[in-house]
């Protein structure tokens, strides 16, 4: 996401560049991850409707979930040393 150089930014938080493509660093990757292994893998889906149908099923079991969401989200994705 490019902001322009407009973004403010309070001073007790700290921005990291990143690299362009870097999913290791990108929690939301380990959540799609866990769904695609864990629900919704070797299956066939004959509409579009399934396919969204199945993504909110395994989307509502991940958040019926507090300790797995726990699991992805606390995960070491990069250490910053300063």
């Amino acid at each position: 996401h490019q902001t322009g150089g407009k973004l403010q930014v309070p001073e007790n938080i700290s921005l990291l560049p990143l690299p362009p493509y870097s999913p290791e660093l990108n929690p939301v990757e380990n959540v799609w991850q866990f769904l695609r292994q864990n629900q919704l893998s070797n299956r066939v889906y004959e509409t579009y409707d399934a396919i969204v149908d199945a993504c909110c099923d395994a989307w509502n079991a991940l958040i019926n979930d507090p300790s797995r969401i726990t699991s992805i989200a606390t995960r070491d994705y990069a250490q910053v040393n300063r």
